[in-house]
């Protein structure tokens, strides 16, 4: 695939992860042929996966991490992957903020993506435990931010105190108490991991809690998470199905997944084929 010459490091790596995820496993040769890169760029590639803890590698190439409950990527490790399935969350879930209204987005590397569409949503109240969240409403009001004038959107946001995680989050009985005080009209849900079983989970024990707080808090909960969190589960659930309102997720969620959801969700939107 000759477009893929030119993708970026981090966008080569979301689709060989994509693939191993997919098949199961995947060989170094065929990497270099459907990526049109050298042998090296692939081998390096799969390093930098391998230290992240994505993926595993194996002689000749690469196959999916076992499973692990507590394990938690860092925001870095986990803002390379999905991108354009990212993208395309943000850009639908967006549509359901109402301009004026209060809405609270958890911590995540999908509300960060949404974060920046949220922009062009006027007099928001953005109430966020995400220290990168907020950071893109504040830097929105710099004069110079990619040519975005300062105040845009003119969104007041309200950060959270309470204990850092890997993922940027803020957590903990500070945290709990300040979104406990709060009422908001929506809630944008970034989840580790989705299932009937499970419902929602993570493998932070203190950020289930948070995100239970941000759930009795909120008039309609949205969650937020591309097609490979469904079937992952977390240590810690912190709601069942039928505490979510919408779920949206991107068109890689295949047809069976999405009959399931069908079944215990009220409303379930499909991303990249709202924009076909």
């Amino acid at each position: 695939m000759s477009d893929n010459q030119n993708l970026l490091a981090g966008q080569r790596r979301a689709l060989i992860l994509d693939e191993v995820r997919r098949r199961g496993g995947i060989r170094v040769s065929e990497l270099t042929r459907m990526l049109q890169v050298s042998d090296m760029t692939v081998r390096r590639d799969l390093d930098v996966l391998a230290r992240q803890g994505s993926l595993e590698k194996v002689h000749g190439g690469a196959v999916p991490v076992a499973e692990r409950r507590t394990h938690e990527p860092g925001f870095e490790a986990k803002s390379s992957l999905e991108l354009s399935a990212k993208s395309a969350i943000a850009r639908a879930a967006a549509t359901l903020a109402t301009p004026g209204s209060a809405v609270a987005l958890s911590g995540g590397t999908t509300t960060f993506a949404l974060a920046h569409e949220l922009l062009e949503v006027p007099d928001l109240t953005v109430v966020t435990n995400s220290v990168r969240v907020a950071d893109v409403f504040h830097h929105a009001g710099q004069p110079g931010d990619g040519g975005r004038p300062a105040g845009a959107g003119g969104a007041t946001v309200v950060l959270t105190g309470g204990v850092r995680t890997p993922s940027d989050a803020l957590v903990g009985p500070v945290a709990d108490a300040a979104i406990a005080s709060l009422h908001f009209d929506v809630l944008f849900l970034g989840v580790h991991g989705i299932s009937v079983e499970a419902g929602l989970s993570t493998p932070n024990l203190a950020e289930a809690e948070t995100n239970r707080h941000f759930i009795r808090s909120a008039r309609r909960v949205v969650v937020v998470a591309d097609h490979t969190k469904w079937g992952t589960t977390g240590l810690s659930s912190f709601a069942t199905l039928d505490e979510v309102d919408t779920l949206v997720t991107d068109a890689g969620l295949p047809r069976a997944d999405r009959e399931e959801i069908a079944e215990h969700l009220a409303e379930l939107v499909i991303a990249g084929e709202l924009e076909g």
